[in-house]
């Protein structure tokens, strides 16, 4: 039976592509800004739809959230923090499926990053 194998990209419209795309690719390690392909390691992915009136993404027109998985949360916290990006973390975020914190991106977009806990890493 033919199936969805992982998610094949993300697409969104930005005020300036490019420079929402370097940001991405020096504070996160994302992408290629000349190709726009970024080969990511194999993990867990959640594709999860949430109510229509969640506040959990932020603004009320927010329509999408990114959470990325990463190998060192609190090591990408220091490195966000020394760039002067502010980062958000709350108690009741980190679980039994790991730890997380939340920035925005220089346009205002949530990003999610996510240390899975132990072996779904």
């Amino acid at each position: 039976m033919a199936k969805v194998t992982g998610i094949g990209g993300l697409f969104f419209r930005a005020r300036d592509p490019a420079a929402l795309a370097a940001w991405y690719e020096t504070h996160l390690g994302i992408g290629n800004i000349q190709t726009n392909v970024w080969r990511q390691e194999a993990g867990t992915t959640i594709f999860g739809p949430f109510a229509a009136d969640t506040d959990y993404f932020g603004r009320p027109e927010q329509q999408w959230m990114v959470n990325f998985r990463v190998d060192d949360l609190d090591a990408m916290m220091a490195k966000l923090k020394a760039a002067g990006i502010a980062i958000e973390t709350r108690a009741e975020w980190d679980s039994e499926v790991g730890r997380f914190c939340r920035i925005h991106d220089p346009e205002g977009n949530p990003v999610e990053l996510w240390e899975p806990a132990g072996p779904a890493k």
